[in-house]
């Protein structure tokens, strides 16, 4: 179990956030680093030509290291929606073929697939998963020889049901079917055996899990993609863009793995500094022992929330650092507003509210969050 680290934080007391499946709150070294970064720019004299490349490899090393795979396997992106245009423009697709989603899955890993279903006149089919099952079954029934792409996340932005991956890759394979994936609300949170799932690509924003900035993220490319076309041609990806006084020698070449699909203008040194700490943050303590962290958080939450008539899902069926209180009756009136205003911060999907605790929180948020509900159910 990891303590709680609030004092790496600038939250305040009384301040209750349960809410980093939201947006995570920087801790003090990823503003500091940030600050740092964004000084560069003050003193550009001071920013050489090779840091261009070294805060970009900063990050991509310390992004393999957390997903445990090699660096030449990450690309560095804006946001899910610029990476997943990457495999819908170099994943095969044959007319009437099929692309597996979840049912009401995030926009970002949606839109991208109805736009090539409709170019290639095919079909996304959104499952959905039967009464308070996880997701798998449905997944694996869907997947057949029609099935050209499966886009998935490892567990459902909204109530937190997880999918088995490892099941779920196997069964690509065994059809022939590329693995898309969605981790910006697990990558960081929850472990992932990337060579058990053997996905063609996957992406994480930083933003959430990865307790990094906004508008930064790092994809996955599978070696047997690094061949591919990317979205964009900028200068910075391009064979021998390290020397800047050959950069009119056009070249048909790339950088080496998956380079090729980074963004352009990819060397913010505030975002990719910033980011990194991030990363060390996670790194530090390790993914193994912050997803056990977080169970043990969620299920005291859910626990206390059973008493007072709201269920939820076990550990298993939902992801250990997710949690989404059931309301049998209905939810109440007002119900976010009344706990905004006792600075008890969470998020309500659908039905259901969403509880995502991190390590800064303590044992007082836990009984706000608990007695404001109390209060609101009364």
């Amino acid at each position: 179990m990891i303590p709680s680290l609030r004092d790496l934080f600038a939250i305040p007391d009384g301040v209750h956030y349960l809410n980093c499946a939201y947006m995570a709150p920087l801790a003090r070294s990823v503003s500091e680093a940030m600050v740092k970064g964004a000084r560069l720019k003050e003193q550009p004299w001071n920013f050489r030509p090779a840091d261009f490349f070294t805060v970009t490899e900063d990050f991509r090393n310390r992004a393999a290291r957390l997903t445990g795979v090699d660096a030449d396997c990450i690309a560095i992106v804006p946001s899910v929606s610029y990476a997943l245009a990457v495999p819908a423009q170099n994943l095969p697709m044959g007319t009437g073929q099929q692309i597996i989603t979840l049912a009401d899955q995030f926009p970002s890993n949606v839109y991208a697939w109805q736009e090539l279903a409709k170019r290639r006149d095919g079909e996304v089919v959104a499952v959905r998963r039967s009464s308070q099952d996880c997701w798998t079954e449905a997944v694996l029934d869907a997947i057949g020889p029609a099935t050209a792409i499966v886009a998935l996340p490892n567990n459902h932005w909204a109530d937190g049901r997880v999918v088995d991956l490892v099941a779920v890759g196997a069964k690509c394979r065994e059809v022939g079917a590329a693995l898309v994936l969605d981790l910006t609300q697990s990558l960081g949170a929850m472990p992932i055996d990337f060579a058990a799932v053997q996905p063609d690509f996957a992406v994480a924003a930083c933003y959430k899990w990865l307790m990094g900035p906004y508008g930064i993220g790092m994809m996955y490319v599978a070696p047997k993609h690094h061949g591919g076309e990317p979205i964009e041609h900028n200068w910075i990806n391009r064979g021998g863009s390290e020397d800047f006084a050959r950069l009119v020698d056009y070249r048909e070449d790339y950088q080496p793995g998956a380079r090729r699909f980074d963004m352009g203008e990819k060397s913010n040194p505030s975002l990719l500094m910033g980011a990194s700490a991030a990363l060390d943050f996670l790194l530090q303590f390790g993914i193994e022992e912050i997803a056990g962290t977080l169970g043990v958080a969620t299920q005291t939450i859910a626990d206390e929330a059973a008493g007072i008539g709201l269920p939820s899902a076990s550990i298993g069926i939902r992801a250990p650092h997710f949690l989404a209180l059931e309301f049998p009756d209905g939810v109440p009136d007002g119900l976010t507003e009344r706990l905004a205003a006792a600075q008890v911060h969470v998020s309500l999907r659908g039905s259901s509210l969403r509880v995502t605790p991190h390590l800064y929180n303590t044992a007082e948020d836990t009984a706000a969050l608990i007695a404001t509900l109390r209060e609101c159910l009364a």
